[in-house]
């Protein structure tokens, strides 16, 4: 299919994420094809998801860091919307029938506490409308064969995300460095990985910096209560019925994701 049809694009993927039966890449068909492309299918897919009674809470950022870039093969972060009906809590039981292929990961979300909009925002303007930081543990999924993604396939895919459950623990920011957050994850009682906060694109703050200045070059702010997911602090983790995956952090405390049929 040529991109060129965004919408008959986002079609499919809407049909892969109703189906369960994931898609060829479209850069198959056309290497050539990249970011723009993948929003134009995008912005087409939100419309009909929102068409069905979703609601974006947030959003997540992904490719925040360097390994990640270089395997898709670019210098920039990307995004996607969060759904209200892919949140979870920590300790929930998320059935992993409900993904083609998922995958989890550790990361650090921003509770915005004021309206955020860009262009021109700064980290210091972040932390001022930051109600505070979270635990989490994001699902990513892709909605394409095997995971066979490069650049647009990804955006066009709403940053491969899934869902995420979030720890209820709400920390403020004052005194607490972003950067130096660490954190630890187990599956079934044993370490499978560690990182810190600074491997998302330096320090999360810019993860959320960029992506108020990104999406206001679209006219698009960030509201009161949104979420901002600000990448994985270490390679994502393939999920099996029976895991049970807890993800520790300094401050902010653990959050857990137990995975059913």
């Amino acid at each position: 299919m040529p991109i060129a049809d965004s919408a008959a694009a986002a079609r499919t993927l809407y049909e892969a994420r109703r189906t369960g039966v994931p898609v060829a890449p479209f850069t198959d068909a056309d290497p050539g094809l990249g970011m723009a492309d993948g929003y134009a299918v995008q912005q087409h897919l939100v419309r009909m998801l929102l068409d069905d009674g979703e609601t974006i809470v947030g959003y997540k950022v992904g490719l925040t860091s360097k390994p990640m870039q270089r395997m898709v093969g670019v210098d920039s972060p990307d995004y996607g919307p969060v759904f209200g009906s892919t949140l979870y809590a920590s300790g929930d039981m998320v059935p992993l029938s409900r993904f083609i292929q998922p995958k989890i990961e550790a990361e650090i979300v921003f509770v915005l506490g004021e309206r955020l909009a860009g262009p021109g925002v700064s980290v210091a303007d972040v932390s001022r409308a930051t109600a505070g930081v979270c635990a989490a543990m994001e699902i990513v999924d892709s909605r394409i064969t095997d995971w066979r993604i490069k650049l647009a396939d990804t955006v066009a895919d709403l940053a491969s995300n899934g869902a995420a459950a979030i720890s209820s623990r709400i920390v403020p920011l004052a005194g607490l460095d972003t950067r130096l957050i660490g954190m630890m994850m187990t599956r079934n009682g044993e370490l499978i990985d560690t990182g810190a906060g600074a491997a998302a694109l330096g320090d999360p703050l810019a993860v959320v910096a960029w992506l108020a200045n990104t999406l206001g070059e679209h006219d698009v702010a960030m509201e009161p209560g949104h979420l901002v997911m600000t990448g994985a602090l270490h390679a994502a983790v393939p999920m099996a019925a029976g895991d049970v995956f807890r993800a520790d952090f300094d401050w902010l405390g653990p959050v857990t994701v137990r995975v059913g049929p």
